[in-house]
């Protein structure tokens, strides 16, 4: 009997932006119908960019689908554009066109971004990734995230106003402990 193929799903969680090795690693929780989340993406963003190779960055998905009802499905399609590497475009694109939200608007999205995959339409119409999404709403709700977005720094919520500023400062002290933590390895190692 001949048996289907399935290949293995990769979580949001797995999906990261920036030197996968980096000693800071950002963790944002939120909907791509929410104003807030795509002023905190301009934000991070300019962190990526000001910290290169220190900072990476990880997007979970927590639609607040009580007030953003197409935010479960968006989320959904940016995990199916993950499956072959166009999470981060995906990404980008429905913050840029937060009220194209629609199956067929994300189908465009998809295909605007590089997405070949003929089956984008069909596993998004059968929440074939709609799993995937629940796992980051339960890790959010058991890390206490109520409201979004939200930022973690190495897995410590930070607390709002998330302005550019105070993120900045964070992590230029979380460098500053990582650097002096290596050195002090480092010294233990010679001795």
């Amino acid at each position: 009997m001949y048996k289907k193929e399935v290949a293995p799903v990769i979580p949001s969680r797995d999906m990261i932006a920036g030197n996968p090795d980096a000693p800071i690693r950002l963790t944002v929780f939120g909907d791509y119908e929410s104003a807030e989340t795509r002023e905190l993406n301009e934000v991070v963003k300019s962190i990526l960019d000001s910290f290169q190779g220190s900072v990476n960055l990880v997007f979970r998905h927590f639609p607040m689908t009580r007030i953003h009802q197409r935010a479960h499905k968006a989320a959904e399609a940016a995990i199916a554009a993950g499956q072959e590497g166009k999470f981060w475009e995906m990404h980008q694109e429905l913050l840029t066109h937060p009220h194209e939200l629609g199956t067929t608007a994300l189908k465009s999205h998809a295909r605007e971004v590089g997405v070949v995959n003929k089956k984008f339409l069909e596993q998004l119409m059968n929440s074939d990734f709609g799993w995937y999404v629940q796992d980051d709403i339960r890790e959010g709700i058991s890390l206490g995230i109520t409201e979004i977005p939200a930022l973690l720094i190495n897995g410590v919520m930070v607390e709002k106003p998330l302005s550019l500023s105070r993120i900045t400062r964070i992590i230029k002290k979380e460098l500053s402990n990582h650097k002096t933590a290596s050195i002090v390895k480092s010294k233990r190692k010679a001795a």
